[in-house]
């Protein structure tokens, strides 16, 4: 018996109520429409500050736990604000937990860029230099601007606009068939064999 791919749903932002994550729980509410799993991860604001030191065996649980949804999923959905023309630091330190493993590399991920028209590029910019260092698989044809605003949302806190819910399954059908050419859990890896993690910047 076949099992959906599961796409996991990564959340830029830690605000109540935040567009960003409404943008992702509406695509939770659309996956089972075009056969694909979603897991919206919801643990940002749980994961310790990056250390180097502590980037190493046994990590702390919550890193853990991130790499392990990482591992699973079939490919990665961002959605998340801009501040100060790049991520937030919360996000971009969930970022640098990913760096010295090897989770999500060649892991297809794409973002939604959900800012008012103009905006949100400082914020793309840096999720493309992050996960191009990370080596993780970027799906251009997924990654995709849907501007929203408050009105757009119905009483549930869900995006109501068809065509935005319909872009957002094509968007999680793109990265789940990315995600069915390679590998899921364990990422390929050879049997007996514990691949070696990328060193961590010295800088952090």
């Amino acid at each position: 018996m076949s099992t959906s791919p599961v796409i996991l749903l990564l959340s830029g932002s830690l605000r109540a109520d935040s567009s960003n994550e409404a943008v992702l729980r509406t695509a939770c509410a659309v996956a089972p429409d075009v056969r694909v799993g979603a897991v919206l991860y919801d643990g940002l604001a749980g994961l310790p500050h990056f250390n180097p030191d502590d980037d190493t065996d046994p990590l702390p649980a919550p890193v853990a736990g991130l790499r392990a949804v990482i591992d699973r999923a079939a490919g990665i959905l961002i959605c998340t604000p801009e501040y100060a023309g790049t991520l937030p630091g919360s996000f971009k330190n969930l970022l640098d937990w990913t760096v010295g493993g090897t989770e999500i590399s060649d892991k297809p991920v794409a973002w939604v860029n959900a800012a008012a028209p103009g905006r949100g590029g400082g914020a793309e910019a840096t999720l493309r230099a992050v996960l191009g260092y990370t080596g993780a698989d970027i799906v251009e044809a997924a990654c995709v601007k849907i501007p929203v605003d408050r009105g757009m949302r119905g009483a549930d806190g869900l995006i109501a606009d068809a065509g935005v819910r319909r872009q957002l399954g094509e968007v999680l059908g793109l990265l789940a068939a990315s995600g069915a050419r390679r590998p899921v859990s364990g990422q390929g890896r050879r049997a007996g064999v514990t691949p070696r993690r990328r060193d961590s910047s010295p800088d952090h």
